[in-house]
C-alpha cells in the first residue's frame, strides 16, 4: 500500500480481499492526498471499507469548481460569465454537502427557495441546467456518482419568447439611420438572422461569396451552422472585401483592425433617431425569422436557418404563418367524388 504521483496528481496504490485497487485521490496537494489515504486505510482495518465513487465523499463545490475549469470555459463567453451567475445562486445551498447526498426533494426546495427570491421561471431552469449538466459530466466521463438527480427533477414552465419585429418599412429607417459603420452589421444581422456575437467575430475565412455561404463554427447550440447568401449579402460582402483590412481577420473592424466588441450605444443611437422604440439587436433577429414565416417559409426551414436544435423555439413564429392553416382547413371543402351505382356493383361482383 502506498501513494505515488502520476503526473501532477497523487494516486493510491492497496489490496483489498486479494484484490489490488489502484485509485486518484483527484488532487495534486500531497498533504490533502495524505489524509485521503490516511483515512482508507482506517476503513479498512475497521473492516467498513467497500469500493465506492468518488461521489460519496466529493462535495457539490468540488464537483463545480472542476466544472468551471474543464468545461465551463469552453463554452461562448457570454454563456460562461451565465454560468458564474448561476453558480454564485446554487453553492450556498448544495456546496458542502456531498454528491450522493444530493436528492430531487432538495433540489425542489431551492426551486421554492429562488421563487421566494423573485427570480423568474427561465434563470431558475438555467440554474438547474448548469446543475444537471455539471451532474451528468460527474456520471458518464469523471465516473463520481452512477446517479443524476436533476434526471427526476421537472423544469419550470416559461413564458412564450419574446417576438418584436420590424416591417420593411421601419427597416429602412433604422438602417438609414445607422453611421455608415453599423449599417453593414445590421443589414447582415437582418438577412441572416444571426446572433450579435456571430457577427462581430465574423471573420473573411468564414465568408464564402463564390459559393454563397456564411460558416459560423461557434453557434448558441455548439453546432457549425451553414448560412447561404443572398443577393443583397453578396453584394455586400463584394464592397466590403474591396476595403478590408490588410492586416485583420475580421469582417468588420475598426480602423486599427480591432473588432468591435460592443455597439449597444450606437444602435440605441439608431433607433431613437429613427423612432423606434422596444426594439433590442436580438430582435433583428426575430425580423428575420418573422420574414420568412410570413413569406411563406415553413418551420423546420426557418429552425434550421436559426441554428435551432429545439423545434419549440422555433414555434413561437407559428402564428404568423396563418395562411398554412387556412389551406388545411379550405381543403375540407373539397368534395370527395362519389362513386357509381354501378361502380359498386361490378366491384362487389368480381
Amino acid at each position: 500500500m502506498g501513494l505515488y504521483k502520476r503526473g501532477k496528481v497523487w494516486w493510491m496504490d492497496f489490496v483489498y480481499k486479494d484484490k489490488r485497487y489502484r485509485k486518484s485521490t483527484e488532487t495534486e496537494d500531497r498533504k490533502l492526498a495524505r489524509r485521503i489515504y490516511d483515512k482508507l486505510k482506517g476503513e479498512i482495518a475497521e473492516g467498513k471499507w467497500f469500493e465506492r465513487l468518488p461521489g460519496e465523499y466529493r462535495t457539490f463545490k468540488e464537483l463545480m469548481e472542476k466544472y468551471m475549469i474543464e468545461h465551463s470555459p469552453k463554452k461562448s463567453p457570454k454563456q460562461h460569465v451565465r454560468d458564474k451567475s448561476s453558480l454564485g445562486h446554487l453553492l450556498p445551498c448544495f456546496k458542502d454537502f456531498t454528491l450522493t447526498e444530493i436528492t430531487p426533494r432538495m433540489i425542489n426546495e431551492y426551486k421554492v427557495k429562488r421563487y421566494g427570491e423573485k427570480a423568474a421561471p427561465g434563470t431558475i431552469n438555467r440554474e438547474l441546467n448548469l446543475m444537471r449538466h455539471a451532474f451528468s459530466m460527474a456520471v458518464k466521463e469523471w465516473e463520481w456518482v452512477r446517479d443524476n438527480p436533476l434526471k427526476r427533477v421537472s423544469m419550470e414552465k416559461e413564458p412564450p419568447g419574446r417576438v418584436r419585429y420590424l416591417t420593411d418599412e421601419e427597416f429602412e429607417r433604422l438602417h438609414d439611420s445607422c453611421s455608415d459603420w453599423l449599417k453593414p452589421i445590421v443589414m447582415v444581422a437582418r438577412h441572416t438572422g444571426l446572433r450579435r456575437e456571430n457577427i462581430l467575430s465574423l471573420t473573411w475565412d468564414q465568408v464564402d461569396i463564390w459559393k454563397g455561404l456564411i460558416f459560423i463554427e461557434h453557434t448558441k447550440s455548439g453546432e457549425r451552422l451553414g448560412l447561404p447568401l443572398n443577393d443583397t449579402l453578396k453584394d455586400l460582402f463584394r464592397g466590403l472585401s474591396k476595403v478590408r483590412h490588410i492586416r485583420s481577420p475580421y469582417v468588420f473592424c475598426r480602423p486599427n483592425g480591432n473588432r468591435y466588441v460592443e455597439i449597444k450605444r450606437a444602435f440605441k443611437n439608431a433607433l431613437k433617431k429613427a423612432k423606434i422604440e422596444n426594439f433590442r439587436f436580438h430582435d433583428l433577429r426575430h425580423s428575420f425569422a418573422s420574414s420568412l414565416v410570413q413569406k411563406g417559409v415553413d418551420l423546420y426551414q426557418v429552425q434550421r436557418l436559426l441554428g435551432h436544435k429545439d423545434s419549440r423555439m422555433t414555434q413561437r413564429y407559428a402564428h404568423l404563418s396563418p395562411e398554412d392553416l387556412r389551406d388545411a382547413v379550405l381543403k375540407l371543402d373539397k368534395k370527395e367524388p362519389e362513386k357509381s351505382y354501378v361502380t359498386n356493383l361490378s366491384q362487389s361482383a368480381g
